[in-house]
């Protein structure tokens, strides 16, 4: 069998199971904020920070962060960090630039969210323990 049809099918459904699912299928105990205000350094690196708790990953996990300020649909990929699912509460930070950088100081909307990659036979297969969606601050440092 082609590969390429698998994949489509693996990713497709994990959309589909996502959007049926959502984050509310995560342990209640599983959590990720975003603090209220992001920063823009002099050279345009945009930093996210926030909180994250999770447990039971059997894969490695990660906290990823996106920004979105004024298009409407579009989102900017801000880092990712290693996390550590072992129940306790840890900070994460990211950064990152967008060449060329539309984000501004002000209101923005950012979100974080905590994956895990799991073994999934030939595939690996993310599973999502929780996700954020905040408006922030950004200012610049």
């Amino acid at each position: 069998m082609p590969v390429r049809p698998v994949l489509a099918a693996v990713f497709g459904a994990t959309a589909l199971l996502w959007t049926a699912v959502g984050p509310a299928a995560a342990d209640s105990a599983e959590t990720v904020t975003v603090d209220p205000a992001g920063r823009i350094a002099p050279d345009g690196t945009i930093t996210l920070s926030g909180t994250y708790r999770c447990t039971g990953a059997t894969g490695p996990a990660f906290v990823s962060s996106s920004i979105a300020q004024d298009e409407p649909g579009v989102q900017h990929g801000i880092g990712g960090s290693v996390a550590q699912c072992d129940g306790a509460e840890h900070r994460w930070e990211n950064s990152g630039r967008i060449t060329p950088n539309p984000v501004k100081a002000g209101k923005a909307h950012a979100q974080a969210t905590v994956t895990e990659l799991r073994p999934g036979g030939l595939l690996v297969v993310p599973a999502f323990h929780a996700v954020k969606d905040q408006d922030v601050k950004l200012t610049r440092k």
